[in-house]
């Protein structure tokens, strides 16, 4: 195996001489000794001329000659200049490049968080996938980000392009188990790509015997004339040197006029005069608190070895090298119990609070009064310092580099990704638009581009944050109309609001997967009809999705928003999607409810994105928001409205034993309108017996709100007439632990019933009440529910594992889509020189009708005859009541489609603009485009207009071979048997028209009579067919006492007469098709008018 490890990390200006320097060459050199077999190659850069000499002197000894190499970097590529964006990305892949020509067979990045304000580059994947491994130190701006990141956005957008090609390494190597667990937390890694390898201190960090003289002469250098406490480290807000100032004050005045406080370190000046101001507020004096500035590393050790006691009192740690320099050279260590400090000191007693400076206090005390102490805390710290070497960080290392490249050598489908990165247009909207499906993306996109170069199209050009715009390219949906082919993949983030109106085109025009945040998409459609100005918007969605009879509610209906509530609106979607993405099982079913058991077969299912919770404080959070410590806090997260049940919430909890306890809160988190619901809620807390303890927040900002979820002891999120969403509250608040009571509906039906307290959908106030008493009274059973439902979250929830789900999704979505009708296209389109116009015509009429099929089959009926301009006079009312009780009662899993032919052109079109006339509705924007018919559909000639049929033979021969099934009915004119009969419109012979209906799959006749004669025609033409016509009869609307409709049977296909409804004679037409039985109501229960 040949291993190339960049050690950048031990030349930049911010890393060379701190502590990322001393790992970058305790490692290299470790591995370079432990390498056994491999072939280990080092790999510098020319953009800092000094280090290259003095690098390949410290490796001449230990590696063959050539194994130390130079490679050359473009300069001026400082992220700290925006406009060396471009340059940065052509060194990153210069450098790429000369790695892989290295022939690797893995890569270690020493430092990949490099390059911020000088010529240094560190990248992974931007070129090839060889197998990276970086070293990981800590996350700490990830996981305190408005400390580091938020107010400085230079800094946060260069962290955040390093933290993507992070994501995208192959393998951590951690410093400690306290960063490794980080990996893991916050980016998602799971267990079998981060490894603890430890650190160590540099061999020159140890116990010496050094005369007092010499350590008396240090101590005077720096002004220290007393026993001074040290502490060396950065100067930063993390260190937590004001509580450790503020703890030194808390000692006992004895102790603090013996004892100096020394910060061996360089601190700037305003860092001085703040730690100095704080200390005279205290009550230091002037000479207690001493500032060393930078010290040589000669004279460290000696103040290391001088020192009473070391502290080190950071909240947060990648390591803590300090400590373990210091306890390896026999100082008294006392430290911090956060974050990797445990692991490094390993001695429990030894640990205080860092929250809490009395915490700090009690142990400098502790640690100066008592000698036994210190010296117990000198015989821990010098065992425990030969417990962490940089042979066995080396040897850890070595063996995870192995498992890295046997694992890629046995199992190369494992790689990242395709290297390079297909480009993806991610259509989505992104903060500062206020909906959750923005947040949602701003979180995902970093993810994602572990597997995709992605750009993003957006409707605005300010999307934020800024370290998002400066990563990822932002295109208006213009451009990508304009330029498809400029990307390999599209995903479409869709949801029911008007910050996805221009998507619905834009997915006709550009296909791609489509991720279904909402199953109802009603909401938009409306918006785009009255806001966009779309005259007819909504009823054509309408039709396009649920038929006519959801169409002529649109106008029919008095409320709008009961049509909005009650139809998905989402069909064009669905047909126009290369894939489907949703976020749970709810989604599947509502699209099996509406279109189908064969619906949804192929959508992958993805878990709703949540972003782990982490460093939240309780109590913290509780003193921000006003409440005791001690408060037994219920919550209800999400705006106030009936569907949400929360008067069901407060009725229950005013039941329960929590409305007469002192101690018990409920709070209703979210906003509430001022209407007749509100006003009751708002009546019913006020007048109640806990008045003053019931909390109705309002709108919140996120802090507020994240406050709330991280003091919740128990959340209630119910829901009644859910419309497919997934609850973000919910998973909200098992994401923070709060021991979460749902009922079952709609994808909360899906949560694990060990994860959440699941009520029945339909449950008594009675039963919520005793689940509330249950959860107070049992604490045990409270937090253990809590704790299921974060790691449920943690473990299906995680950013990580969701945007490896998306890619995966998304590369069998393409590979589908590929193998059919759009790789078709694309194959013939790479050799189309050869072809001529009609060639290409015939081709792409095949690829059409070959095309997916319609997500609900048609039953397509032939109303030409209804058309003619004298229909009115000549045909009855009856025809067209029976046409409207079939529009609004279609056969289960059939739309009805009225369609017309005409003599002088072939072929049928849909006739939408007679069929929203005859509802007796608008019909503006309705086209009659030709039909397309595809197997499966019913054609019936119901009201034909034999001329016109007379000519579609042809037409109906290939539908019927496509699978389409033809039926026609035969009217009692004129009687079969008489030949070459003229018809009724006195122009075409009837039996030419017979001769159609010979060769169809049924053939409906009006009475016994005319069966008879047109079975007896049969016989006499000696038709032969592969398959026998069926024969029956039906009633078609005309007088409903005289005839009955029948399916025809085996022996006698003729049923007895009876008189029918128009009601039964439509249930006889369909039956006697052979169609399933007709809905009684559209598949939402949803009534027609």
């Amino acid at each position: 195996m040949r291993i190339v490890i960049d050690v950048q990390g031990a030349q930049t200006s911010g890393s060379a001489f701190r502590g990322i320097g001393r790992y970058t060459m305790g490692l290299a050199q470790g591995i370079a000794r432990w390498r056994g077999p491999h072939d280990v190659i080092i790999a510098a850069s020319d953009a800092f001329p000094e280090s290259p000499p003095l690098l390949r002197a410290t490796f001449a000894p230990l590696l063959p000659p050539g194994h130390f190499r130079v490679w050359q970097c473009p300069r001026g590529i400082s992220a700290a200049d925006d406009t060396n964006h471009a340059r940065r990305r052509a060194a990153a892949c210069v450098r790429e490049a000369y790695l892989a020509a290295l022939r690797p067979d893995v890569v270690l990045v020493s430092s990949l968080f490099e390059g911020l304000i000088d010529d240094a580059v560190a990248s992974i994947g931007t070129l090839h996938d060889i197998p990276t491994a970086a070293v990981l130190y800590d996350l700490i701006p990830l996981i305190h980000r408005e400390t580091y990141l938020s107010h400085h956005a230079v800094i946060e957008k260069w962290y955040e392009a390093q933290l993507d090609h992070l994501r995208r390494a192959d393998l951590l190597l951690a410093i400690s188990a306290s960063s490794s667990k980080e990996a893991k937390d916050h980016l998602g890694f799971p267990a079998g790509q981060t490894v603890n390898i430890g650190a160590a201190a540099d061999p020159q960090f140890h116990r010496r015997n050094l005369p007092l003289s010499t350590l008396d002469t240090v101590r005077a250098r720096y002004g220290l004339n007393l026993p001074f406490v040290m502490y060396t480290g950065g100067i930063d807000h993390r260190k937590n040197l004001d509580r450790l100032v503020t703890a030194f004050a808390r000692l006992p005045a004895h102790l603090r006029e013996a004892h100096q406080l020394a910060i061996v370190c360089k601190a700037d000046d305003d860092a001085q005069d703040r730690l100095r101001t704080l200390a005279r507020r205290e009550g230091l004096g002037a000479s207690t608190l001493m500032f060393t500035g930078f010290v040589p590393e000669d004279d460290l050790i000696h103040l290391y070895h001088a020192c009473t006691a070391f502290v080190f009192p950071s909240w947060h740690e990648g390591f803590g090298l300090p400590a373990l320099e210091a306890m390896a050279c026999g100082a008294p260590v006392i430290a911090s119990n956060a974050s990797s400090l445990p692991e490094v000191v390993g001695l429990d007693e030894a640990l205080f609070d860092p929250l809490n400076p009395d915490s700090i206090a009690n142990s400098l005390q502790q640690v100066l009064e008592d000698r036994g102490f210190r010296e117990r805390l000198v015989s821990h710290g010098l065992g425990q310092a030969t417990r962490f070497s940089w042979d066995i960080t080396a040897q850890r290392a070595v063996k995870a580099l192995e498992a890295l490249h046997l694992r890629h050598a046995l199992q190369p489908q494992r790689r990242r990704a395709q290297t390079p990165r297909p480009k993806l247009a991610y259509v989505s909207p992104l903060p500062p638009e206020q909906s959750g499906i923005s947040d949602y993306s701003a979180e995902l996109i970093p993810e994602l581009s572990r597997f995709y170069e992605i750009e993003i199209i957006a409707s605005r050009p300010d999307i934020g944050p800024e370290w998002l715009r400066s990563q990822f390219p932002i295109r208006s949906p213009d451009w990508l109309s304009a330029n498809p082919s400029s990307y390999d993949r599209v995903l479409y983030q869709f949801g029911n609001s008007a910050f996805h109106q221009h998507m619905f085109d834009l997915l006709r025009e550009v296909p791609g997967v489509v991720t279904l945040h909402d199953f109802f998409l009603s909401g938009v459609a409306w918006w785009m009809e009255g806001d966009v100005g779309r005259a007819g918007h909504l009823a054509r969605a309408l039709y396009r999705s649920h038929g006519y009879a959801a169409a002529e509610q649109r106008y029919k209906r008095g409320d709008i928003n009961s049509v909005i509530w009650d139809f998905p609106c989402n069909a064009d979607v669905l047909s126009d999607a290369i894939g489907i993405i949703v976020h749970g099982p709810n989604a599947v079913r509502l699209a099996r409810q509406w279109y189908g058991p064969d619906t949804a077969r192929d959508w992958a299912i993805i878990p709703l994105l949540r972003a782990p919770a982490f460093g939240f404080h309780r109590s913290e959070a509780r003193r921000r928001i006003g409440l005791p410590e001690d408060a037994m806090l219920t919550c209800s997260f999400g705006g106030l409205n009936a569907t949400k049940l929360n008067h069901v919430t407060l009725e229950a909890w005013l039941a329960s034993a929590h409305a007469d306890r002192p101690d018990a809160y409920l709070a209703f988190v979210g906003g509430h309108s001022n209407d007749d619901y509100g006003r009751a809620l708002l009546a019913t807390a006020r007048n109640s017996r806990a008045a003053e303890r019931i909390l109705i927040t309002g709108w919140t900002d996120q802090s507020t709100y994240r406050d709330y979820l991280a003091a919740a002891d128990i959340a209630v999120q119910l829901r009644t007439l859910s419309r497919g969403e997934t609850s973000a509250a919910v998973l909200d608040c098992m994401n923070y632990g709060a021991a979460t009571i749902v009922n079952a509906n709609g994808s909360m039906a899906d949560l694990p019933a060990d994860t959440v307290w699941k009520l029945p959908d339909k449950f008594e106030r009675a039963q919520l009440a005793a689940v509330l008493d249950v959860l107070a009274r049992d604490t045990g059973k409270r937090k253990a529910l809590g704790q299921r439902a974060r790691e449920r979250i943690l473990r299906t929830h995680a950013p990580r594992a969701c945007a490896a789900a998306y890619h995966e999704a998304i590369e069998v979505a393409y590979r589908q889509a590929d193998a059919t009708t759009r790789g078709a296209i694309s194959s013939i389109g790479r050799s189309a020189s050869g072809l001529t116009a009609a060639d290409l015509a015939q081709i792409s009429g095949c690829l059409a009708q070959n095309g997916a099929q319609p997500i609900t089959r048609q039953f397509l009926v032939d109303v030409s005859g209804l058309l003619a301009p004298d229909s009115k006079d000549r045909i009855q009312s009856s025809p067209r009541e029976l046409l409207l009780e079939l529009l609004r009662r279609p056969p289960a899993g059939f739309r009805v489609e009225p369609v017309h032919a005409s003599v002088k052109v072939n072929g049928y079109r849909y006739a939408r603009r007679w069929t929203m006339s005859l509802l007796g509705v608008p019909s503006e924007g309705f086209e009659d485009e030709p039909v397309d018919a595809h197997a499966g559909d019913v054609f019936l000639a119901l009201y034909p207009n034999h001329r016109a049929s007379s000519g579609q033979a042809d037409l109906y021969r290939r539908w019927r071979t496509l699978g389409v099934r033809t039926a026609f009915i035969i009217d009692d004119q004129p009687p079969a048997r008489v030949p070459r009969q003229v018809s009724h419109d006195g122009e075409k012979p009837c039996t030419d028209w017979l001769e159609i209906v010979a060769e169809a799959d049924n053939a409906l006749c009006v009475s016994r009579s005319v069966a008879d004669d047109f079975r007896a025609w049969l016989d006499e033409q000696g038709a032969r067919r592969s398959t026998p016509i069926e024969i029956g009869c039906i009633h078609r609307g005309g007088d409903v006492k005289n005839t009955a409709p029948s399916r025809d049977m085996p022996a006698a296909r003729i049923a007895a007469t009876c008189p029918l409804t128009l009601t039964e004679s439509v249930d006889m037409l369909v039956q006697a098709l052979g169609l399933p039985p007709r809905q009684s109501a559209l598949p939402g229960g949803t009534a027609t008018v």
